[in-house]
Protein backbone atom coordinates (compact mmCIF):
# COMPACT_ATOMS: atom_id res chain seq x y z
CA UNK A 1 0.00 0.00 0.00
CA UNK A 2 1.89 3.24 -0.93
CA UNK A 3 2.10 5.94 1.93
CA UNK A 4 -0.17 9.08 1.59
CA UNK A 5 1.20 12.63 2.40
CA UNK A 6 -0.63 14.71 5.24
CA UNK A 7 -2.75 16.37 2.06
CA UNK A 8 -3.61 13.26 0.77
CA UNK A 9 -4.65 11.71 3.86
CA UNK A 10 -6.58 15.00 4.66
CA UNK A 11 -8.49 14.84 1.03
CA UNK A 12 -9.05 11.09 1.80
CA UNK A 13 -10.86 12.08 4.94
CA UNK A 14 -12.43 14.53 3.86
CA UNK A 15 -14.40 12.48 1.14
CA UNK A 16 -15.06 9.63 3.63
CA UNK A 17 -16.37 12.01 6.07
CA UNK A 18 -18.45 13.75 3.47
CA UNK A 19 -20.27 10.92 2.53
CA UNK A 20 -21.23 10.04 5.91
CA UNK A 21 -21.94 12.88 7.24
CA UNK A 22 -23.63 15.48 4.76
CA UNK A 23 -24.07 12.62 1.51
CA UNK A 24 -26.16 15.68 0.19
CA UNK A 25 -23.22 17.42 -1.26
CA UNK A 26 -21.07 14.53 -1.82
CA UNK A 27 -19.22 13.94 -4.34
CA UNK A 28 -17.34 17.26 -3.68
CA UNK A 29 -16.73 19.63 -6.19
CA UNK A 30 -13.16 21.31 -5.92
CA UNK A 31 -14.25 24.59 -4.29
CA UNK A 32 -16.19 21.97 -1.48
CA UNK A 33 -12.81 20.04 -1.26
CA UNK A 34 -10.46 22.62 -0.52
CA UNK A 35 -12.88 24.33 1.92
CA UNK A 36 -13.34 20.59 3.54
CA UNK A 37 -9.49 20.52 3.57
CA UNK A 38 -8.99 24.03 5.03
CA UNK A 39 -12.18 23.47 7.64
CA UNK A 40 -10.93 24.62 10.90
CA UNK A 41 -13.98 22.50 13.01
CA UNK A 42 -12.88 18.76 13.56
CA UNK A 43 -9.32 19.18 11.89
CA UNK A 44 -5.65 18.63 13.71
CA UNK A 45 -3.85 20.55 11.94
CA UNK A 46 -6.06 23.05 10.77
CA UNK A 47 -5.07 23.57 6.97
CA UNK A 48 -4.57 26.17 4.84
CA UNK A 49 -4.14 24.84 1.35
CA UNK A 50 -5.11 26.45 -2.16
CA UNK A 51 -6.64 24.24 -5.31
CA UNK A 52 -3.17 24.32 -6.64
CA UNK A 53 -2.45 21.93 -3.80
CA UNK A 54 -5.29 19.89 -3.64
CA UNK A 55 -5.21 19.07 -7.44
CA UNK A 56 -1.60 17.89 -7.03
CA UNK A 57 -2.57 15.84 -4.22
CA UNK A 58 -5.69 14.79 -6.13
CA UNK A 59 -3.62 13.81 -9.10
CA UNK A 60 -1.75 11.36 -7.53
CA UNK A 61 -4.94 9.68 -5.29
CA UNK A 62 -6.43 9.50 -8.55
CA UNK A 63 -3.52 7.65 -10.09
CA UNK A 64 -3.74 5.19 -6.86
CA UNK A 65 -7.43 4.31 -7.93
CA UNK A 66 -8.24 5.92 -4.02
CA UNK A 67 -10.22 8.77 -5.64
CA UNK A 68 -12.17 8.88 -8.81
CA UNK A 69 -14.02 11.52 -10.53
CA UNK A 70 -18.06 12.28 -11.33
CA UNK A 71 -17.92 14.08 -15.18
CA UNK A 72 -20.87 16.82 -15.62
CA UNK A 73 -20.76 20.47 -15.98
CA UNK A 74 -19.13 20.78 -12.47
CA UNK A 75 -16.35 17.93 -12.42
CA UNK A 76 -16.79 16.34 -8.75
CA UNK A 77 -14.47 14.09 -6.57
CA UNK A 78 -15.54 10.77 -4.51
CA UNK A 79 -13.70 8.40 -2.80
CA UNK A 80 -13.18 4.24 -3.49
CA UNK A 81 -11.87 3.79 -0.07
CA UNK A 82 -15.03 1.89 1.16
CA UNK A 83 -14.91 -0.73 -1.92
CA UNK A 84 -11.32 -0.84 -2.47
CA UNK A 85 -10.95 -2.23 1.03
CA UNK A 86 -14.04 -3.58 2.24
CA UNK A 87 -14.90 -1.13 4.76
CA UNK A 88 -18.54 -1.07 6.44
CA UNK A 89 -19.93 2.30 7.32
CA UNK A 90 -18.59 2.15 10.98
CA UNK A 91 -15.23 1.47 10.09
CA UNK A 92 -15.00 4.15 7.21
CA UNK A 93 -16.46 6.54 9.77
CA UNK A 94 -13.41 5.66 12.09
CA UNK A 95 -10.73 5.40 9.63
CA UNK A 96 -12.53 9.48 8.37
CA UNK A 97 -11.79 10.44 12.09
CA UNK A 98 -8.40 9.30 12.22
CA UNK A 99 -7.36 10.53 8.78
CA UNK A 100 -8.45 14.05 9.64
CA UNK A 101 -7.62 14.43 13.54
CA UNK A 102 -4.76 12.01 14.26
CA UNK A 103 -4.75 9.20 16.82
CA UNK A 104 -7.53 9.26 19.58
CA UNK A 105 -8.60 6.77 22.41
CA UNK A 106 -11.35 4.98 21.49
CA UNK A 107 -13.72 6.87 23.66
CA UNK A 108 -12.43 10.17 21.63
CA UNK A 109 -13.27 8.36 18.79
CA UNK A 110 -16.97 7.52 19.94
CA UNK A 111 -17.85 10.96 20.47
CA UNK A 112 -16.27 12.74 17.55
CA UNK A 113 -17.75 10.20 14.97
CA UNK A 114 -21.38 10.52 16.08
CA UNK A 115 -21.63 12.86 12.64
CA UNK A 116 -21.11 10.05 10.57
CA UNK A 117 -22.33 7.39 12.46
CA UNK A 118 -23.42 7.05 15.88
CA UNK A 119 -21.71 4.08 18.04
CA UNK A 120 -23.93 2.63 20.35
CA UNK A 121 -21.53 1.77 22.88
CA UNK A 122 -17.24 1.43 22.99
CA UNK A 123 -17.70 -2.29 22.47
CA UNK A 124 -18.80 -1.85 19.13
CA UNK A 125 -16.12 0.73 18.92
CA UNK A 126 -13.25 -1.71 19.50
CA UNK A 127 -14.72 -4.28 17.34
CA UNK A 128 -14.69 -2.13 14.58
CA UNK A 129 -11.07 -0.48 15.13
CA UNK A 130 -9.96 -4.18 15.61
CA UNK A 131 -11.30 -4.79 12.05
CA UNK A 132 -9.20 -2.17 10.66
CA UNK A 133 -6.29 -3.12 12.51
CA UNK A 134 -6.51 -6.51 11.19
CA UNK A 135 -6.80 -5.88 7.38
CA UNK A 136 -4.66 -6.36 5.11
CA UNK A 137 -2.70 -4.59 4.97
CA UNK A 138 -3.43 -2.95 8.37
CA UNK A 139 -4.90 0.18 8.29
CA UNK A 140 -4.93 1.05 11.99
CA UNK A 141 -2.69 0.36 14.53
CA UNK A 142 -2.64 0.67 19.04
CA UNK A 143 0.05 2.68 20.18
CA UNK A 144 1.45 2.07 23.65
CA UNK A 145 0.11 4.11 26.31
CA UNK A 146 1.89 7.34 27.27
CA UNK A 147 2.79 8.27 30.10
CA UNK A 148 -0.22 9.41 32.50
CA UNK A 149 -2.79 8.80 29.67
CA UNK A 150 -5.57 6.34 30.84
CA UNK A 151 -6.18 4.38 27.32
CA UNK A 152 -3.90 3.97 24.41
CA UNK A 153 -4.89 5.92 21.09
CA UNK A 154 -5.20 4.18 18.25
CA UNK A 155 -3.49 5.76 14.18
CA UNK A 156 -4.19 5.16 10.82
CA UNK A 157 -1.03 4.04 8.71
CA UNK A 158 -2.15 4.63 5.85
CA UNK A 159 1.10 7.55 5.80
CA UNK A 160 3.12 4.73 6.59
CA UNK A 161 4.47 3.80 10.32
CA UNK A 162 3.60 5.58 12.79
CA UNK A 163 6.55 7.43 15.54
CA UNK A 164 5.17 6.50 19.09
CA UNK A 165 7.31 9.25 19.99
CA UNK A 166 5.69 12.19 18.25
CA UNK A 167 1.99 11.00 19.51
CA UNK A 168 3.18 10.87 23.29
CA UNK A 169 3.05 14.37 24.12
CA UNK A 170 -0.64 14.56 22.46
CA UNK A 171 -1.98 11.49 24.15
CA UNK A 172 -0.49 12.16 27.82
CA UNK A 173 -2.69 14.26 30.51
CA UNK A 174 -2.47 14.37 34.22
CA UNK A 175 -4.12 11.25 35.78
CA UNK A 176 -5.59 13.68 38.59
CA UNK A 177 -7.28 15.91 36.36
CA UNK A 178 -8.44 13.61 34.00
CA UNK A 179 -12.15 13.44 34.58
CA UNK A 180 -11.82 16.92 33.77
CA UNK A 181 -9.96 16.31 30.52
CA UNK A 182 -12.81 13.78 29.24
CA UNK A 183 -15.70 16.12 29.70
CA UNK A 184 -13.79 19.10 28.29
CA UNK A 185 -13.15 16.74 25.20
CA UNK A 186 -16.92 16.00 25.26
CA UNK A 187 -17.98 19.67 25.31
CA UNK A 188 -15.13 20.54 22.64
CA UNK A 189 -16.50 17.73 20.58
CA UNK A 190 -19.94 18.77 20.94
CA UNK A 191 -19.04 22.53 20.05
CA UNK A 192 -17.37 20.53 17.31
CA UNK A 193 -20.38 19.02 15.83
CA UNK A 194 -21.97 22.04 15.67
CA UNK A 195 -19.70 23.94 13.74
CA UNK A 196 -19.86 20.81 11.73
CA UNK A 197 -23.55 21.85 10.93
CA UNK A 198 -22.44 25.13 9.93
CA UNK A 199 -19.96 24.38 7.49
CA UNK A 200 -22.30 21.94 5.95
CA UNK A 201 -24.62 24.32 4.96
CA UNK A 202 -22.09 26.95 4.10
CA UNK A 203 -20.52 24.20 1.86
CA UNK A 204 -24.01 23.04 0.32
CA UNK A 205 -24.36 26.57 -0.57
CA UNK A 206 -20.69 26.80 -2.04
CA UNK A 207 -21.79 23.49 -4.54
CA UNK A 208 -25.46 24.91 -5.15
CA UNK A 209 -23.55 28.03 -6.63
CA UNK A 210 -21.35 25.61 -8.40
CA UNK A 211 -23.98 24.34 -10.43
CA UNK A 212 -24.82 27.85 -11.91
Amino acid sequence: MPELTPLQCRILGCLLEKQLSTPDVYPLSMNTLVNACNQSSNRDPVLSVGEAEVQEALDVLLAQGLVETWPGRVVKFAHTAKPTWNLSVQEAALLAELLLRGPQTPGELRTNTRRMYAFPDLAEVEGCLAALMEAEPALALRLSRAPGAREARVAHLLGGPVDAAMTAERSAAPSASGHRHDRMDQLEAELASLREDLAALRQAFETFKDQF
